[in-house]
Formats: structure tokens, sequence, C-alpha cells
């Protein structure tokens, strides 16, 4: 069984992403592709099934014959979990994913698999990522986010020392203008020499880490008080209106396509986002504004959103979601497989794979 693991050091850095756009590259080329997600940590339900979220969309997105609950053949829940300890003689889901493994491949060339939001997932139920992919014989790619120079090389050389001989190498992601002659020039060749492969140096995509409008309202389970609004508009920062008037007039001016986050109560700091390039106003407090920041963000086609909780804990809730690579819009999956097309050593990856 030929099959490619897409993991990650972290979560919300782009496995998803990856694993589907290398699997859409492959079928188009003509290669027969399955796809599996061995564990899931995310119940999601579909016609009253348990599956995955992104099993679900790889199904879509692939064209895949198999139900989302055939291709996440374990999902954890608090019930699976403690039925799991709590017994005596536990089962061996390992020979599980094994066994949907090859009935899924079956007459298929290659099985991309995609593994958990970071190495650390998997253990307490005999599924880590190292025994996952030498079970089954698998290729490791891991996809590292940039946060510094030093986090960057130390998630490289951690996964290499977990992964060992099952890691094939790395994808760098998110890396920011500023940080890429250091990769090229002294990261890269430093890590090559160290026996970690890199893959990949991706650069940051503003608009792949952004949400729309419309989800942020169903994040936050917000009312939307204004008539006109985009609700596919993408707010790619998130600011807090918590200063004075002015300096939030110049905080905001360097910000574009932002959601501001304010009290209902702060018609200065309202009147300053709308002044600016801001995507959508959110208030907080169940505190509704003036009528008059309700007509002119209606001119503007800026949506007005008013949320019951206070400004910290809608911070902490669109922080859960925000910088995740949402791929719900076809023209997100569009734009990361075109960076992977552009940034990734292919001919390397395909030798590595046989193909």
């Amino acid at each position: 069984m030929k099959s490619l693991y897409i993991t990650s050091v972290e979560p919300h850095s782009g496995k998803t992403a990856t694993c589907l756009a290398i699997a859409r590259r492959l079928q188009n080329e003509g290669h027969c592709v399955r796809y599996l997600k061995p564990l899931s940590l995310q119940p999601y339900r579909v016609a009253g099934k348990l599956a995955d979220e992104d099993a679900a969309f790889a199904k879509e997105v692939l064209h895949l014959e198999e139900e989302p609950w055939q291709l996440s053949p374990v999902v954890v829940t608090s019930d699976v979990l403690r039925k799991f300890i709590g017994t005596d003689k536990q089962e061996d889901l390992m020979a599980h994913v094994k066994a949907e493994c090859e009935r899924v491949i079956e007459g298929c060339e290659i099985l991309m698999l995609e593994g958990g939001g970071s190495l650390r997932e998997g253990y307490i139920m005999g599924l880590p990522t190292i025994h996952v992919a030498t079970t089954l014989g698998s290729k490791v790619l891991a996809i590292v986010r940039y946060h510094s120079d030093v986090q960057l090389l130390d998630d490289a050389l951690a996964t290499r020392t977990r992964l060992r001989e099952a890691l094939l190498g790395v994808i760098m992601n998110r890396v920011p203008a500023e940080a890429m002659n250091f990769i090229d020039e002294m990261a890269r060749p430093y890590l090559e020499k160290n026996g970690v492969a890199v893959y990949a140096v991706l650069p940051e995509a503003r608009g792949l880490e952004a949400l729309t409008v419309q989800e942020i309202i169903d994040t936050l389970n917000a009312d939307v008080l204004t008539a006109k609004y985009n609700s596919e508009a993408l707010v790619e920062h998130l600011t807090v209106g918590a200063m004075t008037a002015e300096a939030a007039l110049h905080r905001f001016r360097q910000q574009v396509n932002k959601a501001v986050i304010t009290g209902g109560d702060r018609t200065d700091i309202q009147l300053a986002a709308l002044e600016t390039s801001t995507t959508c106003l959110i208030l907080t407090g169940n505190l509704r504004p003036s009528p008059l920041i309700i007509k002119q963000a209606d001119q503007f086609g800026v949506p007005v959103l008013l949320v019951r909780e206070n400004t910290l804990e809608t911070v902490e809730a669109l922080e859960k979601v925000f910088g995740k690579t949402r791929l719900g819009q076809a023209s997100k999956l569009q734009q990361f497989e075109e960076l992977l097309a552009a940034h990734v050593n292919w001919k390397r990856l395909y030798q590595a794979l046989e193909l």
C-alpha cells in the first residue's frame, strides 16, 4: 500500500489544505487517489452518524464514493474515550484503521492520510502519528508553521526526532516576507544538512487565514443590525477598540479588511472604524449602538454585529477559529493549490513517492 501521511506540528497550520491540494493535483494528473483520516478528535454529525468535518469536505472535493463516516474510522467523543479507557481489554484500533485503509485503497494507486492537529495526538487511543505511519508503511510530510526563526528550526528538528525514518520531510507554511532571506539562505540549508528535507517554503497569504463575515456571525451567534452587507467578505485582522478615538483612528488606518471589536456604547470608536477599511463592526455587551452608526454602516455596506458576550469573551471565541485555513470557499482552495504549485519541489516529492 502506497500512502502519504500529512500531519502538522500544531493545529491550524494548513494540514487539511495541503492534504487536499496534493490529492487534487495527483487526481488531475491521472493518478487514482483515495483519502482517509485515521483519527478524529473533532466529532461532526452527518446524516445522524459520527464523522469528521475534514473528511466530509474531502469527500466533496475529491469526489469520493465513501461516506464521511467511512473516511474517518475512529472518531473520539467523551463517551468513546471513557468506554475505551474504562475496559480491561482495550480494542485494537490500529488493526481497525489498517483494515479500513486496505479497503479504501483497493484498486487504487495512492492513499492520502490526514493526521491529527499536532504530533501529540492519538497516544491515548493507541494511534499516535509514529505508530500509524510505521504500521502502514506511510511516508510522513509534516507542516511546520512559522512563528519565529528559532521556533521554526526547533519544530522541524523535533519532528525529525519524533518521527525518525518515517519522516519524508517538512513544508514550512505562513512564512512572512521579512523572514524569507533567513529561511532560504540559512535555515533551509541547515535543516537539509541535518537530515530534514524541506519540500516547500510557503509565503504568508493573509486571505487564506481570513474568516468570512458569515463565519463570524455563526461563531458568535451574533445579531446583524444592518441590512446591506456581503456575507462572503473576508476579515483578515481582528482589532480591539479599547483606546481613545484618536489612538484608535491611527491604529485602524494601519490595517485593512479588519473586524473591529468594541463595546456597543463606544460611539467614538465605532465612527473611527467606519472611517477606515473595516469589513465588519462587532459590538459587545449586548449594547445597541446609536442609530447614526447603523445608518452610516448601512451606507458603507459594513455589517454591525451585536453579541451578548463581553469584549474579552468575544475575542477568545474568534481566536479559536481565526487563523485556521478554512476551505469552505472554493476560491480559498484554488488559491492554496496555486501556492503549492508554485513552491513545492514536485519532482522531489514524486520521486520520494515513486510516482
